[in-house]
């Protein structure tokens, strides 16, 4: 490390970009990589024709649908400051694996679509990050294409999410009109489609161009100075002790596909997003991330992403100290050390073996089958555990079994390294132990079949069961098999707790009513 680590882990910037489906989210990926100096061509999720793919989107199904359904972690130096995205899918199907990620952040980029506004997915990303407190950074994107009107959005964002905004730059113009911005907090005029020293131009004390040019004719940029004045006017004031609460958001407007408004976004972002936050632990200790003791959480396990190795990482956001390969860490769960010795840092499926990290970055473990999602790691003397991160009840279920019995081996092994991603949810019947899935979303089950086919060469029978009801249940051993009936089965899940699958919410209260001592629970 060059810099003291105190200096090192001053200098991280950990976020994650949440967004609904098609809003732009792994292209501003792509364009901060760009500026990043990470990749050399910032090739869009539109470009699927010519064989280029979002660098972020690595996973074959992710190619061939043009989605991101993983969450995967990138990272790249900017300004002197160590950059660690976490993109997250937008599909509402693996909404679960995105409420992880957003435990392992200290801030988020919202991405709106400006043509649809707040969508529903976003609406649901939002309050996670509103629960947990964190500062969120709101771009506007597509301006190159006819939305909405400006005023409109920001409306609508503080009265749907009910968080204020503060606009950091104006459009000037919308789609095959559109100019530039108004940067409000630069003093200057950001132009689309100019290149070179010309690009930006500079703004008097009166907020109007200081300079002659042709824009100031246009009724575009007389409609962007009117309305930029009403702001100054009646607009909220730029606070920023309100952003690093979440009370406030800082909003730009921009085109990420085009690259307009990307850098200038990036590098007002650094200046106001938190270094590494303090986490705390389930007896309420707080963790400062400049203590001199390793600690983290693994938030993520993913398998397979180097197929021909069979591999299986943990990704482990690093809460305090420093990390250094070869070290010993204990996992207080199962109370077990380990040497990390075979550690990894992300660009996509580009990996590299790390060998100092510090509070703020994400590292990977290769695991054997050790870890599950939620695990505490810590080094030195340290011995607790931190908050739980979400689980959540699934609400589809399939039951699963092999096409081919001679691949059953096969089969019990790609369900047990998927099951532990946490995207799907195993459960078994008492006696005849067939194996039934949970998923949030259809398109998890979708996944986990392909992926079964291309990672495991086993092709599954999945037959669906529908929606169900589950229950888990905190007094076990007063429940009986008798209890159960046409419209409620009982199985175990993968940690061998009892849990009830009822047909629908009216079972549910039937099975309350009649054994109102069976006290039942569920996830988030």
């Amino acid at each position: 490390m060059q810099r003291p680590i105190n200096e090192e882990i001053a200098s991280r910037r950990t976020f994650a970009i949440i967004s609904h489906p098609d809003a732009g989210k792994t292209t501003m990926t792509e364009k901060l990589l760009y500026f990043g100096g990470a990749i050399r061509d910032a090739g869009t999720v539109k470009g699927k024709k010519t064989g280029k793919y979002a660098t972020s989107d690595w996973m074959e199904i992710e190619k061939q649908r043009g989605i991101s359904v993983t969450s995967s972690v990138l990272q790249f130096d900017y300004d002197g400051k160590r950059v660690n995205i976490l993109d997250t899918p937008g599909h509402e199907d693996f909404s679960e694996d995105t409420y992880r990620t957003l435990m392992a952040v200290d801030a988020a980029v919202m991405m709106v679509d400006s043509a649809k506004g707040i969508e529903p997915q976003t609406i649901k990303l939002f309050k996670v990050c509103r629960m947990r407190g964190i500062p969120i950074f709101t771009f506007m994107n597509k301006m190159d294409r006819q939305g909405k009107e400006p005023l409109e959005l920001m409306e609508e964002l503080e009265e749907v999410l009910e968080i204020q905004s503060y606009a950091m730059n104006y459009p000037i113009g919308m789609g095959k009109e559109f100019i530039g911005v108004y940067d409000r907090f630069n003093n200057r005029i950001e132009q689309a489609r100019v290149e070179g020293d010309s690009h930006f131009l500079p703004l008097n004390d009166e907020g109007e161009l200081a300079v002659e040019h042709p824009m100031t004719e246009t009724s575009y940029y007389k409609q962007a100075l009117e309305d930029v004045m009403l702001l100054n006017e009646a607009g909220n004031e730029f606070d920023v002790e309100r952003v690093a609460k979440g009370e406030l958001t800082p909003v730009f407007f921009g085109s990420a596909l085009t690259n307009f408004g990307v850098q200038t976004f990036l590098e007002t972002f650094l200046q106001f997003a938190p270094p590494p936050q303090p986490r705390q632990t389930k007896d309420e200790q707080q963790i400062d991330p400049q203590s001199s003791e390793f600690s983290g959480f693994i938030f993520k396990i993913q398998a397979n992403m180097n197929p021909a190795h069979r591999d299986r990482i943990a990704f482990v956001r690093i809460v305090s100290g420093a990390f250094e390969r070869g070290m010993s860490v204990t996992v207080p769960r199962i109370s077990k050390s380990f040497k990390l010795s075979q550690t990894t840092q992300f660009l996509a499926d580009d990996r590299e073996t790390v060998n100092e990290a510090v509070a703020g970055d994400i590292i990977g473990l290769y695991d054997t089958g050790n870890y599950q999602i939620g695990d505490t790691v810590v080094g030195g003397k340290f011995n607790f555990q931190f908050e739980a991160l979400p689980q959540f009840t699934p609400e589809l279920f399939v039951r699963v079994t092999a096409k081919n019995v001679m691949k059953s081996k096969h089969f019990h092994k790609g369900i047990l390294q998927l099951v532990q991603e946490g995207a799907i949810q195993y459960y078994k019947t008492l006696h005849t132990e067939e194996v039934i899935l949970g998923a949030v979303g259809q398109l998890q089950f979708e996944v986990f079949e392909h992926r079964m086919k291309n990672e495991y060469n086993v092709e599954v029978i999945m037959e669906h069961i529908g929606s169900k009801v589950a229950r888990w249940i905190e007094n076990e051993s007063d429940v009986k098999e008798s209890m159960t009936g046409q419209r409620s089965m009982l199985v175990k899940d993968r940690y061998d707790n009892l849990v009830f699958l009822f047909e629908n919410e009216f079972a549910l209260r039937w099975f309350g009513d009649k054994y109102p001592d069976i006290k039942l629970y569920n996830l988030l």
